[in-house]
């Protein structure tokens, strides 16, 4: 567990000391069967790319940290001087490694059967969300169209990035009606970019579609990722 809640800079600080990126590269990859194998055996009538509309939306980085929020995994994470200081037990990037991380473990230690049922029950309401509708959560596309019909004009993203080559985290603004609508950050610029347009779309969005079925206890966050 405690390799799972290293994170690299903290790690820095131990030169002997591994970091969680191995135990996330996997704990991606497994995370990634159980939500496609799930949603396969319960959507037979859903096609290829809904299949995969549908995957993006339940393992989205917003998505998991939301769900490591509910774990409480910040207060867990093993973070260097730096990251302490700076916010790191808040921010969406680390909470969604830290998750896939803590995937990896069990899966190491329990086997995939064990790691399966934890994925489902953890992401068992966004997994009732995205049932709506495949395609929901490509936020950037859904504002794309709302704000088009709206204000007869695209959104506007403005990209900044911080920290070294290795390790960069992106900030992304979206613009439009003459301001900064939303704002998010990632690890990619894809991901800063779906953050602010969710964020966006969560403001509006629902406003401008009153008659959109949602799921009960649909989470007051869900987008979106």
């Amino acid at each position: 567990m405690q390799l799972a809640m290293s994170h690299r800079s903290w790690c820095a600080e131990r030169h002997d000391s591994p970091s969680n990126e191995r135990l996330e590269l996997l704990g991606d990859a497994v995370l990634g069967h159980c939500v496609t194998a799930h949603l396969y055996r319960i959507h037979p009538e859903w096609s290829e790319g809904e299949l995969a509309q549908a995957r993006s939306a339940v393992v989205n980085s917003s998505s998991l940290a939301r769900v490591a929020e509910k774990y409480d995994i910040g207060s867990a994470l093993l973070l260097g001087v730096g990251e302490e200081r700076s916010g790191g037990r808040g921010k969406a990037s680390l909470l969604c490694d830290a998750f896939e991380a803590l995937l990896g473990a069990i899966y190491l230690d329990a086997g995939l059967e064990t790691v399966e049922r934890f994925i489902l029950e953890a992401l068992r309401l966004r997994i009732e969300e995205v049932a709506i509708d495949p395609g929901v959560d490509d936020a950037k596309t859904r504002l794309q169209e709302l704000v088009v019909r709206v204000h007869g004009d695209s959104p506007t993203y403005v990209l900044t990035d911080s920290g070294p080559d290795h390790d960069k985290c992106f900030s992304a603004e979206v613009w439009f009606a003459g301001s900064i609508q939303g704002k998010g950050e990632g690890t990619s610029k894809k991901q800063a970019e779906q953050a602010a347009a969710s964020q966006a779309w969560q403001a509006i969005g629902a406003i401008d579609e009153p008659d959109r079925p949602t799921t009960q206890g649909r989470s007051e966050h869900a987008r979106t990722p």
